[in-house]
């Protein structure tokens, strides 16, 4: 059973923490590109949390379902629902399953990483592959591993030092695996929070793309089609299930 490390102390703060994504300037892009590929269909969101992405794309009209395996990042969800309608599925969104077929399915802000084997990654690919229409899309938003700032012999990069938090990054390369450590200054107290990732490659993510059907279809280095290149710190990728689209 995947552990969730998104409980209630990482979700009672998420969007307070994470404000600068839920900036228009960052949403509005993301939201844009997904309803096109979207279409007339449905869309799947793995990963769903406190609905960044999701509630602005069922206000454009795209109904949309989401797995998520925390119970208190979907609550907050809920609470912000209203008169909209998008129905969530608890559980670990590498082999949990839902009704119907989709015309998009979507991992944003990282969440592939959240899978922190090979195993579990793959086996993403292949539930995307049994929800999703002939034709429809699997699109992946995550970071490019920054190994190459990484002195020689350092495993730690700092991401992020102020004056109330402070994030470094741990990379084990043999097994891929990456650890966030995070220092948060919370009511003149800090607060520690270790995370553990699977760090994963574009090439990596194609192979596991084709062992389930789906072929690279386009890759940017983010929302506004800006070109990927080997200096691009992330990228948004877009695979395509084989078989006529409708």
């Amino acid at each position: 059973m995947a552990e969730d490390y998104f409980g209630e102390p990482i979700a009672r703060r998420y969007d307070e923490d994470e404000a600068e994504m839920f900036a228009a300037a960052v949403v509005e892009p993301a939201v844009s590109f997904l309803a096109a590929l979207a279409g007339d269909g449905a869309a799947l969101e793995l990963g769903i949390g406190t609905g960044r992405i999701a509630l602005p794309l069922a206000a454009r009209g795209v109904p949309v379902h989401g797995i998520d395996l925390s119970s208190a990042m979907v609550s907050r969800l809920q609470s912000k629902l209203g008169n909209r309608s998008i129905e969530v599925t608890l559980g670990d969104f590498a082999t949990t399953t839902v009704p119907g077929r989709f015309s998009l399915a979507y991992l944003v802000f990282n969440t592939i990483m959240n899978l922190t084997t090979a195993d579990a990654q793959v086996a993403c690919f292949a539930n995307v592959a049994k929800h999703l229409e002939p034709g429809g899309c699997f699109v992946i938003e995550v970071g490019v591993p920054q190994l190459q700032r990484l002195p020689p012999g350092e495993t730690v990069r700092a991401f992020d030092v102020s004056a109330t938090h402070l994030g470094f990054d741990e990379y084990e390369v043999a097994t891929q695996r990456l650890v966030s450590h995070h220092y948060s200054r919370v009511d003149g107290e800090w607060e520690v929070v270790a995370m553990p990732f699977r760090y994963v490659w574009p090439s990596e993510l194609d192979l596991m793309a084709r062992l389930a059907g789906m072929t690279l279809r386009e890759r940017w280095a983010g929302w506004l089609r800006e070109p990927f290149t080997s200096q691009s710190r992330g990228h948004v990728s877009v695979w395509q299930l084989q078989g006529e689209s409708r």
